[in-house]
């Protein structure tokens, strides 16, 4: 072969050679690069996942430490509250002592007082009888001297002076202690009264003349009107009230002073429309039904009052009388609402006396029952309720308590005083009652002028609704065992002239003032 041709063959070996290793070169660059490539990736991925479970643990283990500070911080809560209650009940316990310590003080201090009271007393008492001894003797020796009386004379003489002089004094202390003792049994019982009052809290009761029947149509008048009124008339004379109509209305008028007759009226009234049927024979079946339908209904208010009291063991007529109560009023008062008012009261004052609470409450829905049979027997209710309850076999002393609640017999227990002062807190208690302004208005002016026309009165207002009287006097007039008087007089005066709901505190005031000016 040739040179020339070897030649060109070697050099094309020869690049293919060098192309060849340049490529394999360049092969290779790429593979290192492609596995850098990777290996940084993996790296990458490597420091991603590491920095991922990092930041994962990392949160879990904040998230085990709010728990922990949570948990830690409940528990510390509870402590506080567990400490907070010790520390509560220790202050109660603290204040509790305190009060207890401050009351026996306050009774030390009082029995001091009066020790001290009655070792002055004592001692003023000797110190007087010495000095009246002594009086009675320098006296002896100077009537002797001057007008010659025996000895025995004197001593007479001097026994009715020295009578006199202590009777004053004795009669200056006995008022003192009187005083005490009332304020002190006044201040009682009105805790007891006021703890009474706090328990129970009534409804206002209010009275009415009328009552109203509303009629589907107008077309129903005539009907009930009846020819020439018959229907009318039969209706009013078997039932003893008035209707009112007019043309004006759909309704009728029920007019009677008897809430009794009233209400049986309306029943029937109500049948008669809603069975639509008017002449006398059937008005009179329906008012007979209309009775008997009302009798039944007032032995079930009796016996839901008599439950809800507690009381066990009355009559079916005591039941049937206490069921009356409720279609019963005075000065617009219900009596029902008004004798489980009185029940309620009494019961809370027994309880805080140590009586029996169970005898109270019976007392005092039984004490008004009388009223029930005052349209067929004549006297006072107290003493009316007192013979039927003593006719159905209840207890002498609750008999005695009813009868006396008035003041009409003597007490005899606490029972009856219990009474006498829960009806009348039921009676004044504002709302119990109402009246007319004019009769309202007349009894106050009456009231003013019964006090204004006894001597040495300066003025004389009626205040609380009527409920107190106070009239000022002259000091100079009128001394202070006038004034006690006055106030006896005035009540007495009023009791027998006025009638008038609850009671009437009289207040007589007799002052004396002194005025002088600094220039």
């Amino acid at each position: 072969m040739s040179t020339q041709i070897i030649i060109p063959i070697l050099a094309s070996a020869v690049c293919g050679l060098l192309i060849g290793y340049a490529i394999r070169a360049l092969l290779a660059r790429w593979q290192a690069l492609a596995m850098e490539r990777q290996a940084a990736a993996k790296l990458q991925e490597a420091d991603e996942e590491s920095g991922r479970r990092l930041r994962e643990a990392d949160i879990k283990a904040r998230s085990e430490i709010v728990k922990a500070r949570e948990a830690f911080a409940e528990t510390m809560r509870e402590r506080q509250a567990a400490l907070q209650e010790y520390d509560d009940r220790i202050a109660a316990r603290e204040a509790d002592i305190e009060r207890k310590m401050h009351v026996i003080e306050e009774k030390e201090r009082a029995l001091q007082i009066v020790t001290e009271q009655q070792r002055e007393t004592a001692a003023s008492f000797i110190r007087r009888e010495d000095d009246i001894e002594a009086k009675e003797r320098e006296a002896e020796r100077t009537l002797r001297k001057i007008a010659g009386m025996t000895r025995s004379d004197a001593l007479t003489e001097m026994r009715e002076s020295v009578k006199e002089q202590v009777n004053a004094e004795c009669g200056v202390f006995f008022r003192r202690r009187y005083e005490e003792a009332k304020n002190e049994a006044d201040r009682k019982a009105a805790e007891v009264v006021a703890y009474a009052i706090s328990r129970y809290c009534g409804v206002h009761s209010g009275e009415g003349m009328t009552s109203t029947v509303i009629l589907p149509g107008a077309e129903l008048k005539g009907r009930i009107i009846g020819r020439d009124g018959r229907n009318v008339r039969a209706f009013e004379a078997a039932t003893g009230v008035t209707l009112l109509m007019d043309s004006t209305s759909d309704a009728i008028v029920i007019s009677c002073f008897n809430p009794i007759r009233r209400e049986i009226a309306k029943r029937a009234l109500t049948a008669l429309v809603e069975d639509g049927r008017f002449h006398p024979a059937s008005i009179e079946s329906a008012v007979k039904k209309a009775q008997d339908d009302f009798e039944a209904k007032l032995g079930e208010i009796g016996y839901k009052a008599v439950t809800e009291l507690g009381l066990e063991g009355l009559s079916h007529k005591l039941v049937q009388a206490v069921g009356r109560l409720a279609y019963r009023s005075s000065y617009a008062q219900n009596l029902m609402e008004h004798s489980i008012e009185v029940a309620n009261l009494m019961g809370s004052m027994a309880d805080e006396l140590k009586l029996d609470s169970a005898l109270a409450r019976r007392i005092g829905l039984l004490h008004d029952i009388g009223k029930t049979l005052n349209d067929n027997v004549t006297g006072p209710h107290a003493k009316i309720g007192a013979e039927l309850l003593k006719a159905e076999g209840e207890s002498q002393i609750l008999v005695n308590a009813v009868a006396a609640h008035h003041g009409d017999v003597e007490a005899k227990s606490a029972y009856a005083l219990l009474c006498s002062a829960a009806d009348a807190i039921s009676a004044a208690r504002p709302g119990a009652r109402n009246e007319s302004t004019a009769i309202y208005y007349e009894r106050l002016t009456q009231m003013e002028d019964l006090a204004k026309r006894h001597k040495g009165v300066e003025s004389a207002f009626a205040i609380k609704a009527g409920h107190e009287l106070r009239v000022s006097v002259k000091a100079d007039k009128v001394s202070e065992d006038e004034a006690v008087i006055m106030a006896r007089d005035i009540c007495a005066e009023i009791e027998s002239v006025l009638t008038y709901p609850g009671q009437i505190r009289v207040i007589v005031i007799r002052e004396q003032r002194f005025v002088e000016y600094a220039r």
